[in-house]
């Protein structure tokens, strides 16, 4: 059996600063996302938990990085769904550096626009404060118990 490959990356935090925006030659558009998420860890000294932020660098492509340059800014909660991407380039005075970069398959806008603040419902793609989502009862229900009849033939 071979081994399967998987480069997922799914983060729900905060922009640092607005989205920018880019067109190339080619005509495609590219949005650049900065994203901040934190870490809770306790510290060795006092023993008193405190957040670590880490910033993330994302890459949005088309039509969805338009839409994130027009209605997104400094401090709006964002999820961010995609992949790694490694790149390495040399500087102009011939060091290699490089770098470790998102390129998001999708971005949902959490909170409404007015919040900056983290919080909020999932408003993003229009919805209600309470979520883009409605919620079907169905989802919540009791799975049919099956009949006796073959019950003993699974092996756990």
């Amino acid at each position: 059996m071979a081994a399967t490959n998987i480069n997922r990356v799914v983060l729900t935090g905060n922009l640092t600063a607005d989205p920018e925006l880019r067109s190339l030659p080619s005509g495609n558009s590219v949005c650049k996302l900065r994203v901040a998420c934190n870490t809770r860890r306790k510290n060795g000294s006092s023993g008193e938990w405190e957040d670590k932020p880490n910033y993330f660098d994302v890459t949005v492509w088309g039509a969805q990085g338009e839409n994130a340059a027009r209605y997104l800014s400094k401090g709006r909660p964002v999820a961010i769904d995609g992949r790694l991407e490694w790149r390495e380039w040399e500087t102009q005075e011939g060091t290699k550096r490089q770098a470790i970069d998102i390129i998001a398959d999708s971005v949902q806008f959490l909170g409404s626009r007015d919040d900056t603040s983290g919080g909020g419902g999932f408003a993003g793609n229009g919805g209600s404060k309470g979520g883009d989502v409605p919620v079907d009862e169905g989802d919540f229900q009791p799975a049919p118990v099956a009949s006796g009849a073959g019950d003993d033939d699974i092996p756990f």
